[in-house]
Order: C-alpha cells, then structure tokens, then sequence
C-alpha cells in the first residue's frame, strides 16, 4: 500500500511518537525545534504548511512549506524527513514536491531547504527537482549536544 499525504492533526499524536522513534539519532535537529514538546506539536498541526505522509494509522514521513514573513513573505522554507524504514523508496522526492505545491499555494514564489552537504542522496534529490546550492555553510548545523 502506497503512503497518503495530508495535514497533520490532533489524532496524530500517538503515530508521531512512533515516527520519532523512526527518524535515525540526531537527524530530528532538521526540525529545527524540540520535537519532544507538545507544544510544537500542537503549533505545527495548525500550520496549513504541515503534511504528513500515512500507511493505514502509521506515519512514514512529514513536510512542511513554512512561510516567510515580512520581507521574506514570498521565501517558504521547506523541511523533510522520512522514517529511515521507509527511505530509498521515492517517499522523499514525492512529499518535497508536495511542499513544492504548498509553498506556491501559500503564495510563495521562492523556495528553499537546509541540507547538510554529507548527505549526497538528498543533495541530488534536491537538484532533480531544480533546486542550486546557495551557500556552503561551515560547522553550521549542531546535534543536541552542541557537536
């Protein structure tokens, strides 16, 4: 059976711990905030930018198209992870371009996602789908730990 994309809701809560518990150690940190507090989750349900990838109650994966505001209101920002049993199977490049889609229909004209450069799988799905390095940032990304 084949993943459904939709937003993400209130009765999501018990799958999304489980989908944390499927993320591989310290690749959360690409949420850029503490996944561990309800009060993300609660914000990011009513976010229109937030979709979930499901097979039957499961979460496989999420993205989020995440609107600029002010002089960016036009720049989403789109952040993706897949559960790392679900990886190599297409799910990252299809729920991108459905942050892809989002963004444009938060009226968005400009994109763009934060990837650590080790990772050349995700780095070349981005490129596929048209996306050109901007700027190379040193030590930029950090673990929990500070590292």
């Amino acid at each position: 059976m084949s993943e459904r994309v939709r937003r993400l809701n209130a009765g999501d809560r018990p799958a999304w711990a489980r989908f944390l518990a499927d993320v591989p150690p310290g690749e959360e940190r690409f949420f850029k905030d503490d996944v561990t507090d309800p009060a993300t989750f609660e914000r990011w349900m009513h976010d229109p930018g937030w979709f979930v990838a499901v097979v039957d109650a499961e979460i496989t994966g999420a993205v989020a198209a995440l609107a600029g505001t002010g002089w960016s209101s036009h720049v989403a920002e789109l952040r993706l992870i897949v559960g790392g049993p679900h990886r190599g199977r297409g799910l990252g490049r299809r729920l991108a371009r459905h942050g892809l889609v989002t963004a444009l229909e938060l009226g968005c004209t400009h994109v763009y996602v934060e990837v650590v450069a080790e990772q050349a799988g995700l780095v070349a799905m981005f490129r596929k789908l048209g996306f050109q390095p901007e700027a190379l940032l040193a030590d930029f990304v950090r673990d929990g730990t500070g590292d």
